[in-house]
């Protein structure tokens, strides 16, 4: 298993840690932090919706941006749209922990961390697999 394929399984590893935290820890989140990671992944939904990868890279994790340009091998605003991400509507769901958030879209989950700047998506087009960590189209390495 070469090093890219390693650090897309930590990565998904890493995802699924968050989602299981998210899911079973019973923690209380403010409202303004629930808000925040809504806002955000809704932007980021929005620009999807639009094809507007220039929107969806400036919601992306710096990390995320960066993994995405370095495994399509271009720009963030185009390597985000040509992964045809499911088509999200509103945000069904918010589970907020510390500073990692989980949206839950009807068709699409998105992980997101709080940074300096904000709520940032470090996971987007992620579906579930019973039992495994979530696959993700869009993550950091």
């Amino acid at each position: 298993m070469g090093p890219a394929r390693r650090a897309r399984r930590t990565a998904v590893a890493a995802v699924a840690a968050v989602a299981a935290v998210a899911l079973v820890c019973g923690c209380g989140a403010s409202r303004e932090r629930i808000d925040g990671a809504s806002a955000a992944a809704s932007s980021f939904a929005e620009a999807a919706r639009a094809g507007d990868g220039a929107a969806m890279c400036a919601v992306l994790a710096p990390e995320t941006e960066q993994e995405l340009e370095r495994s399509e091998r271009t720009a963030c605003d185009d390597a985000v749209v040509e992964q045809h991400l499911p088509t999200a509507g509103p945000v069904e769901r918010v589970d907020v922990h510390g500073r990692q958030a989980m949206a839950v879209f009807e068709d699409d989950t998105l992980f997101l961390s709080r940074f300096s700047s904000g709520w940032k998506v470090v996971a987007a087009g992620c579906t579930p697999r019973p039992g495994r960590p979530y696959q993700c189209r869009i993550q950091s390495g």
